[in-house]
C-alpha cells in the first residue's frame, strides 16, 4: 500500500495533535498499521502499532497513556491521536503498514513508509 500522512504542525507543551494516514489500496484491512517518529540528529523510533481488525494496540512506554491510535478500515485510514505533548515529541512521524507485525514492530525498510509529518512541540 501507499501511505499519505497528514496533521503535523507546531504546537506548546500540553496541546494535542491528531495525525492521520490515509492508505491507498484493496489491502489496507489486512495490514498492521503503526507510527515510528524521528527526531532531530536521532535515530528513528517506534511509537505504536495497531492490529488490522483495530482490536490490538502496543505503545513506546514514552508515550503510553498520552498518545491513542486507532483506525478505520471502511476509510482506510489510521490516527494518531497525541496528547500532553512535551518537547521531546518533536519529531518527523512516519505512517508505516505491512502484513506482517514483526517486521513493523523492528520498521523494517521493505514495509510501506509514508513521506512523514513533521510535529514541533515548543515549551
Amino acid at each position: 500500500v501507499q501511505l499519505q500522512a497528514s496533521g503535523g504542525g507546531s504546537v506548546q507543551a500540553g496541546g494535542s495533535l491528531t495525525l492521520s494516514c490515509v492508505a491507498s489500496g484493496r489491502t489496507f484491512s489486512s495490514y498492521y498499521m503503526g507510527w515510528f517518529r524521528q527526531a532531530p540528529g536521532k535515530e528513528r523510533e517506534f511509537v505504536t502499532m495497531i492490529s488490522s481488525n483495530g482490536a490490538v494496540a502496543f505503545y513506546q512506554d514514552s508515550v503510553r497513556g498520552r498518545f491513542t491510535v486507532s483506525r478505520d478500515n471502511a476509510k482506510n485510514t489510521v490516527y494518531l491521536q497525541m496528547n500532553s505533548l512535551k518537547p521531546e515529541d518533536t519529531a518527523i512521524y512516519f505512517c508505516v503498514g505491512d502484513p506482517d507485525y514483526s517486521r513493523l514492530l523492528r520498521g523494517d525498510p521493505n514495509i510501506s513508509w509514508g513521506q512523514g509529518t513533521l510535529v514541533t512541540v515548543s515549551s
